[in-house]
C-alpha cells in the first residue's frame, strides 16, 4: 500500500481550492488510463471515485489509494495493474501500457475552455510527443441527471444509455432435478445403480441430484398519471428494455385503470413499441387510483399466477386519489403471493423528501425495497436489486 502523503508537486498544488467539477474530471482521467492499462473498471465508477476523492481529499496518499481501489476494482487480478497505474499517475512515473512498450503518459484535461486542470510540466519527460487529451464524458453526467431536467436531446441520449441495462431476473430452485457433483443431499438411485453395474455390482461411486435453477418472473407496474408525467415516458422505455430483452417479464400501466402492455412492448423497435403502448393506454396523464388498479391486477392477474413467486416492481410517486386503506389491503394481498415487492419513486431523489403522500405511506410497510427512479443510474441500480433477490 502506498505511503501516506502525496509527494508529487502537481497534487500538492491541487489540494487547495480544487473544485468538485475539476476533481471529477481528474477522476475521469485516472479511470481512462486504468482502462487503457487493461483494468475492467465498472460503468459509472468514475463518479463514485470522484465522490470518494471529494470526501477524503488529496492530502493523504493512502486515502486516495484506497478510495480508488474500493470504488474502481472488482477483480483480484487487477490490483497489481492498479498499483502500477496509481504510482505512475500520482508520482509522475512511467506507465507500462503493454508488456512490450514502455510509455510515459503526460496528461492534460480539456473541458471546452483553455483551463488545464493537471498541467503538463517538465517533471514528465517527453519520451513521446503526443499528449493524452481527455474530454470529460457527458454520458457520466447524463446517467445521474434527473429525467425532468433533461432536454429532448438529452432524453434521447439517456434512452440509448438505458438500452444497455440488463434486467436479469432473480433465480429460484425449480422442482426439476439435475445431476450434481457438489450438492449431496439428494441421491440419484438410477445413476448410482448404473455405476455399480459397471463395477460388478460394487457401489463404489455415488451419484447425486440437485434442484435446477430457473429465473423468477419480473412484473413491472408503471404509474402513468399526470403527477408522473415528467417520468413515465422514460420509465416506459425501461419497461420496453426489460420486456424485449428477456422472457418472464410482464408490464402494466397504472392510472385510473389497469392496462397490460406486455404485448405492445415486445417490438424491438423502441419508438414503435412506445407508440403501440401509448395507443393502448387510454388514461395516460390523468388521475391515479392505485388501490383500484392494484385490486384489478390482483383479481385478474397477480393472485391467479403472474405475481406468484415473482419480483413485483411498482413505479409510482405514491400520489393517489383513491382510498389509502384500499391500497394497503391490496398491497397486503400482493405481499402474500409475490416473492419481493420493490417500490420505485422518482421523487425519492429530491432533497428533503419524506414519504408523506397518503398512497406512499399506505404502501411502504409492504415493500421490500424503496428505490429512486429519476435517472439512468437509478434504473441501473434497480436492475441490480432485481437480480440480487435470489
Amino acid at each position: 500500500m502506498p505511503e501516506a502523503g502525496i509527494s508529487h508537486v502537481h497534487n500538492e498544488q491541487l489540494v487547495d481550492g480544487f473544485g468538485q467539477d475539476k476533481l471529477a474530471r481528474l477522476a475521469v482521467v485516472f479511470v481512462r488510463i486504468l482502462k487503457r492499462a487493461g483494468v475492467a473498471v465498472p460503468g459509472g465508477a468514475s463518479i463514485d471515485y470522484a465522490r470518494a476523492l471529494s470526501s477524503v481529499g488529496l492530502s493523504n496518499r493512502a486515502w486516495v489509494y484506497w478510495a480508488g481501489r474500493t470504488t474502481l476494482l472488482r477483480r483480484q487480478e487487477d490490483i497489481a495493474t492498479y498499483d502500477h497505474v496509481f504510482d505512475a499517475f500520482w508520482s509522475g512515473g512511467q506507465l507500462i501500457v503493454s508488456p512490450m512498450v514502455e510509455v510515459e503518459v503526460p496528461v492534460s484535461l480539456v473541458d471546452g475552455e483553455d483551463d488545464q486542470v493537471v498541467p503538463d510540466t517538465d517533471e514528465v519527460s517527453s519520451s513521446i510527443d503526443t499528449k493524452e487529451m481527455v474530454v470529460y464524458s457527458p454520458a457520466e453526467v447524463l446517467r445521474e441527471k434527473d429525467f425532468r431536467q433533461c432536454s429532448q436531446k438529452e432524453l434521447e441520449e439517456a434512452y440509448k444509455l438505458m438500452e444497455r441495462i440488463s434486467v436479469g431476473g432473480a433465480v429460484r430452485k425449480s422442482r426439476r432435478m439435475v445431476p450434481s457433483k457438489h450438492d449431496r443431499r439428494h441421491p440419484d438411485l438410477r445413476r448410482s445403480t448404473s455405476l455399480a453395474m459397471r463395477m460388478a455390482g460394487e457401489p463404489l461411486r455415488q451419484a447425486w441430484l440437485s434442484h435446477s435453477l430457473t429465473t423468477r418472473r419480473v412484473v413491472l407496474l408503471c404509474d402513468v398519471s399526470g403527477s408522473m408525467e415528467p417520468y413515465h415516458r422514460a420509465l416506459l422505455r425501461f419497461l420496453h428494455v426489460a420486456v424485449s430483452a428477456r422472457s418472464k417479464v410482464e408490464a402494466f400501466a397504472l392510472g385510473t385503470r389497469l392496462t397490460r402492455v406486455t404485448r405492445e412492448l415486445l417490438c424491438h423497435d423502441p419508438d414503435a413499441a412506445l407508440r403501440r403502448a401509448a395507443s393502448a393506454i387510454l388514461d395516460r396523464s390523468g388521475g391515479t387510483r392505485l388501490g383500484e388498479g392494484l385490486k384489478s391486477f390482483n383479481d385478474s392477474f397477480g393472485v391467479r399466477g403472474i405475481a406468484r413467486g415473482a419480483v413485483v416492481v411498482i413505479m409510482s410517486d405514491g400520489w393517489d386519489r383513491g382510498d389509502p386503506a384500499q391500497l394497503a389491503r391490496e398491497m397486503a394481498r400482493l405481499k402474500r403471493v409475490a416473492y419481493k415487492i420493490i417500490w420505485v419513486n422518482p421523487l425519492k431523489a429530491t432533497p428533503g423528501y419524506a414519504p408523506l403522500a397518503r398512497g406512499m405511506a399506505a404502501a411502504l410497510p409492504y415493500t421490500d425495497a424503496f428505490l429512486e427512479g429519476h435517472s439512468v443510474a437509478s434504473l441501473e441500480n434497480l436492475a441490480r436489486v432485481i437480480q440480487s433477490f435470489s
